[in-house]
């Protein structure tokens, strides 16, 4: 079997991008089991900086090819097809990221002869939503992944499920830990004057980008409801497409919420709060809820998605859409310290089982077949479960 594999990506706001960064960096540095494999990640010229962020981390044994892979159908799709397939021939392993550029993938890989097709796989990072126009879109795109590639991960059990009702030939839920982070660098009391939120009052922190998926007009709302029950600042650290139409509503209706824009002190916003709240409408594996869990803040989120096998326990977990009761839940968290510590203890308890790079390394060794000379080594459909 070829030691080549090659991770293709589309068009990426980030996280799919820094996933593709984080197992290409793992893959080239890894153990005897990987000894001579050679990465190549394939994406969009735009994607370059994130997925090789520099030298020195294993990124830079990683080869890079510029194919344009949009997130809307468009007449040079063909053109890609026929690029990708020259650069997947005779490669070991194509692994291929989110439903367009797997769908692209599986079309390259499987219009090849047989002895030169590499091994497929599709890791499918989002849910489809959207119009009509969009499902149907995505429902053909879903049959070619699913009846094409070899394995389909699934960055949720929503999605594994989704993937084996559709017919995957092998289905299982993809391991996606959060990036490395520096631990928070400065005090509570600082961050907290920082920010300006006045003595006796509560900080809640939202991570999230400023769009649609992460339901921040949930967020909104709630915080209408709790601004006359408690002193609140309420702080989003996050940018995107939706920040002037935010911003438009915080000013008007006057309310407790500060958008903070993009950040760099991550880590440091959410020690310091006294809730984390994540308000999406669907999630796989919600990095920042991770990073929550991992300094050992209180979370309430709601449950969308994977949320719930990631934070298991160690979170309160509401009705996505449900102002009136994240509204509760925040308040319910803030009036109680008791309740806070438990959670802030959970949550520290629960960041340790959640899996590192390594076990993602493990996963992709045996789902690329390198631990058993390129067999499939696995049933055709694996049920999702909480990940140790």
């Amino acid at each position: 079997m070829s030691r080549r594999v090659v991770q293709v990506l589309g068009s990426s706001a980030g996280g799919v991008a820094r996933h593709v960064a984080q197992i290409a960096s793992a893959l080239s540095a890894g153990g005897d089991e990987l000894d001579g494999l050679q990465v190549q990640v394939v994406g969009p010229a735009a994607v370059k900086a994130t997925v090789l962020p520099g030298t020195g981390t294993g990124t830079d044994a990683v080869a890079f090819r510029a194919v344009e892979i949009t997130d809307r159908p468009r007449p040079a799709d063909a053109r890609a097809v026929l690029e990708l397939r020259r650069l997947v021939r005779e490669a070991g392993v194509l692994h291929a990221h989110g439903l367009r550029a797997g769908a692209l993938a599986v079309l390259a890989a499987r219009t090849l002869p047989r002895g030169v097709r590499p091994r497929s796989v599709v890791t499918l990072h989002n849910l489809p939503v959207g119009g009509r126009a969009v499902r149907v879109v995505s429902g053909v795109l879903e049959i070619v992944v699913t009846r094409g590639a070899d394995v389909v991960l699934g960055v949720s059990g929503d999605l594994v499920a989704r993937a084996g009702a559709r017919g995957a030939r092998r289905a299982e839920r993809a391991l996606v830990p959060a990036p490395t982070t520096p631990p928070p660098g400065r005090s509570r009391e600082d961050v907290r004057a920082d920010l300006g939120v006045p003595d006796g009052a509560a900080l809640a922190v939202t991570v999230a980008r400023l769009a649609p998926q992460k339901g921040l007009d949930t967020l909104l709302d709630a915080a209408g409801l709790l601004r006359a029950a408690l002193p609140l600042v309420w702080v989003v650290a996050g940018d995107g497409p939706l920040e002037p139409a935010l911003a438009a509503r915080v000013r008007g209706e006057d309310l407790p919420v500060r958008l903070l824009g993009r950040r760099h002190d991550v880590p440091d916003l959410l020690a310091a709060a006294d809730v984390v709240v994540s308000t999406a409408v669907w999630e796989g594996q919600p990095i920042a809820v991770q990073e929550a869990l991992r300094v050992g803040a209180a979370v309430v989120a709601t449950d969308a998605g994977g949320t719930r096998e990631v934070t298991g326990d160690a979170a309160v977990l509401v009705p996505v859409g449900s102002a009136e009761r994240l509204a509760e839940a925040v308040r319910a968290v803030l009036s109680d310290d008791g309740r806070r510590e438990e959670l802030r203890a959970a949550a520290s308890a629960r960041s340790a089982e959640l899996p590192d790079v390594a076990q993602v390394v493990a996963q992709l060794v045996r789902v690329y077949g390198f631990d058993a000379g390129g067999s499939d080594g696995g049933a055709r459909h694996r049920p999702p479960g909480p990940h140790r």
